[in-house]
């Protein structure tokens, strides 16, 4: 069953609306829901929170998390990626990971699906950046490159070899053509 969500309300309103699938988010006063995410968007996002976490979970220097609802900046969204610092993370008493996210990611990722607008999540990605976030990166699988986006410089588009830029906290060694590589069985 569809439900029909309110289009214009306050920021307070539509965190007290109950979840959608796919998620819902809040951007200038008005509900978006996102795409259903497809083969191609769900193995590339599942692979980069995998490679992040791999490195940077176990030392407790960032964790990365698909879909997580960030609210900071009078936006609520979800990005199809997130990472944090671990410092950053005000875990619950018992060291679980707390449920509600109210400030922005340090590396926020978005990958594009078939049929979505590129304007709109980046931006998302430049809200982030306007709000603290250190790296934003906009992947197109179909086109095979990455848009990188850095606080205070213009996007650059890397294909191919080309090393990617990480958060001044992660030492992660990954190129365009090994995030593609994700795409294949086994990679």
């Amino acid at each position: 069953m569809t439900t029909a969500l309110p289009t214009s309300l306050t920021l307070e309103a539509f965190l007290k609306l109950p979840e959608t699938q796919p998620a819902s988010e809040f951007i200038n006063g008005r509900i978006h829901q996102k795409l259903m995410p497809q083969g191609k968007h769900s193995r590339l996002q599942l692979k980069f929170c995998n490679a992040v976490n791999l490195v940077a979970e176990t030392a407790q220097i960032a964790l990365a998390f698909p879909e997580l609802r960030c609210t900071f900046g009078g936006r609520s969204i979800v990005p199809d990626a997130t990472v944090f610092a671990w410092e950053r993370i005000t875990f619950e008493a018992d060291g679980e990971v707390p449920n509600a996210f109210e400030i922005h990611p340090d590396w926020t990722v978005e990958i594009l699906s078939p049929d979505q607008r590129a304007t709109k999540v980046i931006s998302n990605i430049l809200h982030c950046l306007k709000y603290g976030t250190q790296l934003g990166w906009l992947i197109d699988p179909e086109e095979r490159f990455i848009l990188v986006f850095i606080p205070g410089q213009e996007p650059v588009e890397l294909t191919g070899q080309n090393r990617l830029p990480m958060p001044s906290f992660l030492t992660l060694d990954l190129t365009v053509d090994q995030v593609f590589g994700w795409l294949k069985a086994g990679g």
